[in-house]
């Protein structure tokens, strides 16, 4: 097996012998042994265990077995402890779930903070494939079918090509040690009832059943390879990226298709959305449909589809802004003041004034219902929200106007990046400029 392990990794994984790698080692025997094939090819390793506190002293002395293995091989050690079932109960997540969302944490932590460049993870063939049966079980796209991928991030998987088998007869052979989870022995979780139950039967039936499931895996890697390349040439034609953080996308594409729902699965689940017959039903749907994800907002805008994140904004901000001051920050940008003797070029993002009809402290919000002004060059007054739609602005855009106001009365003076208002213009009777420019 050492020689087949040294193979694989010239062939496939060249960059693990050059660079440092930490081991997630639990003790057990597919941690020792990959512990000890990375010791054999000289590779830079340090072992780190993660004590989750789930099986009282046995777990103890699983951090000292590792620890006193990483003491005889001379290389360092890392360890850390976790209340999983206080953070489970918190997170309202399982214990699995917990554990794995604790020492990946923690994994990411240790890379950050030191000069090793890989976690090395023991996951095998049967690992693999119990994922595959896992996630079969419960329904899933190509991507949940591809099993455990080989590299991911900063995690590398060197034992994928090895059955537990080989790697129990590597280490009865080489006369290793290893601790056993009495946990493993449950068949109370899925994956060990698979493990101890479902598996050895479909091996029985099936005897090249390993070998048959990663030739399969990888011809569904191969697939979802293809399937994301296609994906990415539709959606570099198709997505704009506005610099707001707005992704718009056509509805008319999507109407042509045969199977527009197999389109936009693979185009917007990367964005959180699971409801796949209700994003369909955005297609056809009146402007102003929303729908939302974990993380993101889809809005129906005309004929397009709008995506952008969903923002924790506090409500009701508000910045108040003294006649003396020059420079402001507020969450859209940089308000900047400064008194001038003329009108010089005019954009959307600047403002001249007519300082003296400006009551301070001047006022920075969002706009509400009811909120009308007097839109510069237009002598009678206007809600915004008429002002919005004959502008034709979305419903994302309508969320991201400021408005400028003055005094207490909080009277409208420009709708910011819109349009001024009226009652505020330079006139011939003005005697101080105020010019005004908001920068990204």
């Amino acid at each position: 097996m050492l020689l087949r392990f040294k193979n694989h990794i010239d062939k496939t994984l060249p960059f693990f012998k050059k660079q440092k790698v930490i081991i997630a080692c639990s003790g057990g025997l597919d941690s020792m042994v990959l512990t000890s094939l990375c010791n054999q090819l000289h590779i830079d390793i340090a072992l780190a265990h993660c004590n989750f506190k789930l099986r009282g002293d046995e777990s103890d002395v699983d951090e000292l077995f590792v620890e006193n293995n990483a003491t005889r091989l001379d290389i360092p050690f890392f360890s850390t402890s976790f209340d999983t079932e206080y953070y489970a109960r918190e997170q309202k997540v399982s214990i699995q779930m917990a554990a794995r969302a604790l020492r990946y944490e923690w994994f990411e932590t240790l890379i950050k903070g030191t000069k090793y460049t890989w976690v090395a993870t023991a996951h095998h063939a049967d690992d693999s494939l119990e994922t595959f049966l896992i996630n079969l079980s419960r329904g899933t796209g190509i991507d949940g079918l591809t099993g455990i991928p080989a590299i991911n991030g900063v995690y590398v998987r060197p034992l994928l090509p090895f059955s537990r088998e080989e790697i129990h007869q590597y280490a009865t052979t080489n006369k290793l040690q290893w601790r056993e989870d009495s946990s493993n022995a449950s068949t109370k979780y899925i994956r060990n009832k698979l493990r101890h139950d479902v598996i050895p039967q479909l091996k029985e039936i099936q005897p090249q059943l390993l070998q048959n499931v990663e030739k399969t895996l990888g011809y569904l890697q191969q697939s979802s390879a293809f399937i994301k390349d296609q994906v990415a040439g539709i959606r570099e034609q198709l997505f704009v990226y506005e610099d707001t953080g707005v992704i718009k996308v056509p509805v008319a594409p999507f109407l042509l298709m045969e199977n527009p729902k197999s389109y936009l699965y693979f185009l917007f689940k990367e964005y959180g959305f699971t409801s796949w017959d209700d994003v369909v039903g955005m297609l056809s749907s009146q402007s102003g449909k929303q729908l939302f994800s974990e993380t993101h907002r889809l809005l129906k805008n005309r004929d397009n589809l709008l995506i952008t994140p969903i923002q924790r904004q506090v409500a009701n901000k508000t910045y108040q802004i003294p006649e003396e001051e020059r420079v402001v920050m507020i969450d859209s940008g940089t308000l900047r003041f400064e008194e001038v003797k003329e009108i010089d070029k005019t954009a959307l993002n600047t403002v001249y004034l007519d300082k003296e009809k400006l009551k301070y402290p001047l006022i920075v919000r969002k706009w509400k219902e009811g909120d009308y002004f007097y839109p510069l060059g237009m002598r009678g007054k206007k809600k915004l929200s008429k002002y919005f739609k004959d502008e034709k602005l979305s419903l994302i855009e309508k969320e991201h106007v400021w408005l400028l106001c003055s005094g207490s009365e909080e009277e409208i003076v420009w709708v910011v990046n819109y349009r001024a208002d009226h009652r505020f213009r330079i006139t011939s009777q003005t005697k101080q400029i105020l010019k005004i420019t908001i920068r990204l």
